[in-house]
């Protein structure tokens, strides 16, 4: 009798197991816009894959590979790309947005759009593929760039060493300028040519900046006054990396504009009408 006990116990304890296993999980790769961050100290950088997972239900799982700094060859070639690959289930969707790092000019980085660009987004988009997986492709998310004088396309991460000061001293006027060129194009045309879900994430967070203005939209980013947040005694000014606030507001319209796109992402989304439930710093 409590051998039988036990094994109806154990039973009901596996089927639990069972039932609590997502039904796929959503892989990420990309640079630091989407990528996890260090909290610690209170520190205010998200990326927009790391408070990605909140705004799904228990059935989907988030697993976010994103790196700062990483380009789409930095990724394949440090081997990032082959563990994501490893883990890879049939029924599972990988996230893919790259082309801040592609555009770089170090030889460890840079790719160009139209050849080694396309090339690598191809390479994610097959080898997903192999793998039973779905892949959607997106551009890349816009820089805060409302300078009146062209900046200096210099390294996304040498931006976290820039205090309020230095950044106050920058002339702004009221339209946002594009950085990316034909970085934020390739993704489309490799979409297209494969067949692939794609997600302009250039455009809808153009718009979100450019809707909120020069002023408004400093509250998306790293953007802080000296004093403002006790991490940030110096201040910052960082017009590519998000806040908490602003990875939200990123989170929020480009998952919905996955769901549009994928009845299967939208039926696991848990969100509240048109607002992110995140206090303004």
């Amino acid at each position: 009798m409590k051998k039988m006990v036990l094994g109806i116990i154990a039973l009901v304890v596996l089927t639990m197991s069972f039932n609590n296993e997502p039904d796929f999980t959503v892989f990420m790769i990309g640079d630091s816009t989407m990528a996890n961050k260090d909290t610690t100290g209170g520190k205010q950088e998200r990326g927009w894959g790391m408070v990605l997972q909140q705004y799904f239900d228990s059935h989907v799982l988030v697993d976010n590979h994103a790196v700062n700094g990483r380009s789409t060859k930095s990724f394949i070639n440090e081997g990032r790309w082959d563990k994501v690959l490893a883990k890879i289930k049939p029924g599972d969707y990988v996230f893919i947005q790259f082309g801040h790092n592609d555009e770089k000019p170090q030889p460890e980085r840079h790719t160009d759009p139209g050849t080694t660009f396309d090339d690598n987004l191809r390479k994610f988009v097959n080898e997903t593929r192999s793998k039973g997986g779905i892949p959607v492709l997106f551009n890349a998310v816009v820089r805060r760039n409302f300078a009146l004088k062209v900046q200096k396309n210099d390294d996304d991460e040498k931006l976290r060493n820039l205090d309020a000061k230095q950044g106050n001293n920058v002339l702004e006027g009221d339209t946002l300028y594009d950085t990316h060129g034909d970085y934020r194009i390739a993704p489309a045309n490799v979409a297209r040519e494969m067949g692939v879900v794609f997600i302009d994430a250039n455009t809808i967070t153009h718009e979100l900046e450019q809707g909120l203005g020069r002023e408004a939209s400093k509250k998306l980013h790293m953007i802080f006054a000296p004093g403002e947040h006790p991490s940030l005694p110096k201040g910052r000014w960082d017009n590519t990396h998000y806040n908490i606030y602003g990875a939200n507001q990123v989170a929020v319209l480009l998952i919905k504009a996955v769901g549009d796109q994928i009845p299967q992402i939208k039926a696991h989304l848990r969100l509240s009408g048109d607002t992110v439930p995140v206090k303004k710093r």
